[in-house]
């Protein structure tokens, strides 16, 4: 039988806005002790599966400088859930990256970003029918190209390997997933 961990000591050893970083000293199943067992604490994100009323995905492309490589993904960002709830952050950054905004958000699912090292958890939302509202409102450290792509397509560029960031194709596999039940349960009424 699998069991948990204990924790016997925890220190934070870096504390940041955007960043924590804790020192657990950890006792296994078996009886072993590990003291250097780092954790890293780092806000929860929204990540939104935004379609247009044309069936197409409102994509950013966008540089990402701790792997050095300029991504695909859907607007995504981090928020504090004890601030901010989700779904407003979901509408925050669909708005802020892109410019478009939607007049509501589901709840897709709520997973884990890394649960090996990482607390936090990427909040999936479907907005559908977005519409370009205004501009762009980008911080300092983001330079964004917004790219729409048919919902149709979206799969082959999986495949192909264009869009390759886990959040990202998670948000999709749900979202393709909503949209084809959607379309299942309207066919049968």
């Amino acid at each position: 039988m699998i069991e948990k961990w204990q924790i016997l000591k925890s220190n934070l050893v870096f504390d940041n806005e955007w960043v924590k970083i804790r020192q657990d000293e950890i006792e296994l199943p078996n009886g072993k002790i590990i003291d250097d067992f780092f954790v890293i604490v780092r806000p929860d994100i929204a990540l939104v599966f935004p379609v247009t009323q044309n069936q197409e995905l409102v994509f950013v492309r966008q540089y990402r400088h701790a792997i050095g490589e300029i991504l695909l993904e859907l607007p995504a960002g981090g928020f504090d859930p004890a601030i901010e709830s989700g779904e407003a952050a979901a509408h925050r950054e669909l708005k802020e990256e892109t410019g478009y905004v939607a007049d509501q958000m589901i709840k897709l699912a709520t997973i884990y970003d890394n649960p090996i090292k990482d607390t936090n958890k990427i909040h999936l939302f479907i907005a559908e029918n977005v519409h370009l509202s205004g501009k762009q409102q980008l911080d300092i450290t983001e330079d964004i190209e917004v790219q729409l792509i048919p919902v149709a397509k979206v799969m082959e560029k999986i495949v192909a390997g264009e869009i390759n960031v886990s959040g990202t194709i998670a948000a999709i596999l749900f979202g393709l997933n909503f949209l084809r039940d959607r379309s299942f349960r309207s066919a049968e009424y």
